[in-house]
């Protein structure tokens, strides 16, 4: 096993997808003896183990100057193509300096090669490998060919290169099956899906002195049903499904907790729920305010929760999206061994169900037969519990951290033996 393995990307930092999955394959390669370094443009890695080039992350006033001039334009002028490329130079000796601080031997790009959010980067990434020639593991959240946002634009020519490049000496990885085919058909390269994983070998926390007065402390009352929809607010979410959903069930007692803030897409979304909500008398939690990344206090003296003490007083998830491009929430719900409803979007038709999980299962609509499944997972005790359990142990062969293991361990010796 390489000995320094450096991580790179615009951000680690919170619980997005990528800081998230990251921190699960660093874990896995430190019990292999190997340790792993951060180069980044925001960071919530030790300083120690830490690179932080503020130009490398997304937010930075320079990147976005080029995305403003990039995307949406069918033409760039040559002063956009000039930043680009001094930017790129400027973060291809960054990235040199990182590799000499840290004495890295292999580097692991976590989706900046992927989705071209910052294209100097992936420039000055797939530059840096080509000269060196150092192993890589391209590690593919979502492409570009997968956000609308980046349908229309005039980086042609930097998307063929870098996103990703086909060079000899990086092993690409996507997290589901279709991400696979498209690269294949797109790019003529290979790759292995590793999907999300759990670490299922150790039991979820139960709730401790903290978090136990989460319900009281969000307004909930002691025989009210709690049915989280553990997201943001943005429409692929589906969350009006969530609530015609609580709507059709016809119980005061069921509530509906939304535990994460709208803003990413706008706030016309969110109005649209809250008016949906007062038509169908449903009574909706917006509690994004008393969730953060740690436990703490805010300013006014209120606890603030994670939404791990969260997940222990759900009674049902709802997970209604129309598109994820894997489902981290909906392997948190089976790893506390919460009973969901999954609408069937297509990356868990493919890569999902066919492990054999029980779930409420809807097709785009919310039907009887759904409403009546959903009843009967929350009235009836000795099926929930079936239910979950079962869930929890076919996620513990398909999705658990023995699975990243063996498939990191046939990465690294397919790169040591290019």
């Amino acid at each position: 096993m390489p000995k320094n393995i450096g991580f790179v990307s615009t951000r680690f930092a919170g619980t997005d997808g990528v800081s998230l999955e990251s921190s699960k394959w660093a874990q896995i390669l430190w019990e292999d003896e190997s340790v792993s370094y951060w180069y980044s443009g925001l960071s919530d890695r030790d300083a120690h183990v830490s690179h932080i080039v503020p130009e490398a992350h997304f937010n930075h006033p320079e990147n976005l100057w080029i995305n403003n001039k990039v995307w949406g334009h069918a033409h760039r002028s040559p002063l956009v193509s000039d930043r680009i490329s001094k930017i790129a130079r400027y973060l291809k000796s960054t990235l040199y300096d990182f590799t000499n601080r840290f004495d890295i031997n292999l580097i692991i790009a976590q989706n900046v090669l992927a989705i071209p959010m910052h294209i100097p980067l992936g420039i000055a990434l797939t530059e840096f490998l080509a000269e060196t020639g150092m192993p890589a593991i391209g590690h593919h959240h979502d492409f570009f060919w997968e956000r609308t946002r980046f349908s229309l634009g005039c980086a042609p020519d930097y998307l063929n290169m870098a996103f990703p490049p086909n060079l000899r000496n990086i092993r690409h990885v996507v997290i589901n099956k279709a991400a696979e085919e498209q690269l294949g058909f797109r790019k003529g390269v290979s790759s292995l899906m590793i999907p999300n994983v759990f670490d299922f070998e150790t039991p979820a926390p139960e709730p401790d002195e903290y978090s136990q007065d989460f319900r009281e402390a969000i307004g909930l009352k002691p025989d009210d049903v709690l049915i989280l929809q553990p997201t943001r607010i943005v429409p692929r979410k589906g969350i009006e499904h969530a609530i015609k959903l609580i709507g059709m069930l016809g119980d005061k007692r069921y509530k509906l907790v939304i535990s994460h803030e709208a803003g990413d897409e706008g706030l016309e979304y969110k109005h649209m729920l809250e008016e949906l909500a007062k038509a169908e008398g449903v009574d909706v939690f917006f509690v994004s305010s008393r969730i953060g990344e740690v436990r703490q206090y805010d300013a006014q003296g209120n606890k603030i929760y994670t939404l791990w003490d969260v997940y222990p007083f759900a009674d049902l998830v709802t997970y209604p999206s129309t598109y994820e491009g894997f489902g981290n929430a909906l392997l948190e719900a089976i790893y506390f061994r919460v009973p969901i409803l999954v609408n069937r979007y297509s990356i868990f038709v493919q890569d999902i169900e066919p492990k054999g999980f029980r779930l409420a299962l809807m097709d785009g609509i919310l039907t009887k037969n759904v409403v009546s499944e959903v009843r009967r997972i929350l009235e009836d005790e000795q099926y929930r519990q079936d239910m979950v359990e079962h869930n929890y142990q076919v996620a513990m062969k398909y999705f658990s951290y023995s699975v990243l293991k063996r498939s990191l361990r046939t990465l690294i010796t397919s790169l040591a033996g290019q």
